[in-house]
């Protein structure tokens, strides 16, 4: 008997329009459809007509959920895993179950569509050739504190976060005391009604949401600055990075390529460096 195939179906975080055909035909083919909350999700099962078992997947039963149904998909059957909105697993109930899909050489298959974090970060106007993303802060002050410090000492300049809006001005207060008043956008209901994006700093946010009851999910997009390093053709650590580049590239590359590239990402001058390479040739 062939193995099933689970399918990770994005769905719409907010208009129903965003659903893509590839979705809907799949939702409607499989055998079984599992759904952070059966309610949410029968809404929008509703809304296209599709009439298909369907059964709660949520992050107090998936560990005990993913037993079972890796069972039935080793039975052959067919099962599409949905979260309340966007793309399962991310900051969703999924990544046990998929784990454990791969364990037992089961095909996972990607459905793609909405995910609230990508629409976010392209918004904020920020670069978006490298990221961080950290979903929602922990409630719980130890790991809270450990997550913060990760942000604080991370090497990428964008940093994505999710929140709630109870708790948004303390994750607002909390980054401006960890990181400084950075430049941020604030994101509120994507693809809803009253979607906005707010590009501002974190000190007028905080400010602006002291006056403004937060409502809504937000995606809070962070500029975070990064500390400079200045690299000097006389320093040893310099030196080294200089060697351990060159040794890489030589085979394939000239002398004077190299100490272009490396001109750039030090900033130093490329004659200093091609005359520190003829050194060590």
């Amino acid at each position: 008997m062939s193995k099933g195939n689970l399918y990770i179906v994005a769905t719409p975080i907010g208009n129903l329009e965003d659903i893509s055909f590839r979705a809907l035909s799949v939702l409607k083919e499989v055998d079984l459809i599992i759904a952070e909350d059966t309610r949410h999700s029968l809404s929008l099962l509703n809304h296209f007509n599709i009439q298909k078992p369907l059964e709660s997947y949520h992050k107090f039963n998936e560990s005990k959920k993913s037993i079972n149904i890796i069972s039935r998909l080793l039975e052959g059957k067919n099962i599409a895993l949905i979260s309340d909105a966007g793309t399962p697993g991310i900051s969703d109930p999924g990544n046990i179950l998929i784990k454990e899909a791969i364990t037992n050489d089961i095909n996972v298959i990607p459905i793609p569509g909405a995910c609230a974090l990508i629409q976010g970060l392209i918004c904020s106007g920020f670069n978006t050739s490298n990221f961080s993303f950290f979903g929602f802060l922990s409630t719980t002050n130890k790991e809270r504190k450990k997550q913060l410090e990760q942000i604080k000492n991370s090497t990428t300049e964008i940093i994505v976060l999710y929140e709630a809006p109870h708790k948004l001005e303390k994750t607002l207060q909390d980054l401006l005391n960890t990181i400084g008043d950075s430049e941020i956008c604030i994101s509120k209901e994507i693809t809803k009604i009253h979607e906005t994006h707010f590009r501002t700093t974190i000190s007028n946010a905080i400010k602006f949401y002291s006056k403004n009851s937060p409502k809504g999910e937000y995606v809070i997009t962070i500029k975070k600055e990064i500390e400079k390093i200045i690299y000097d053709i006389s320093d040893k650590k310099t030196q080294e990075i200089i060697i351990d580049i060159y040794s890489s590239k030589k085979n394939n590359y000239k002398a004077k390529d190299i100490a272009k590239e490396l001109s750039d990402k030090l900033n130093i001058s490329k004659n200093d460096i091609y005359s520190f390479i003829l050194k060590i040739k």
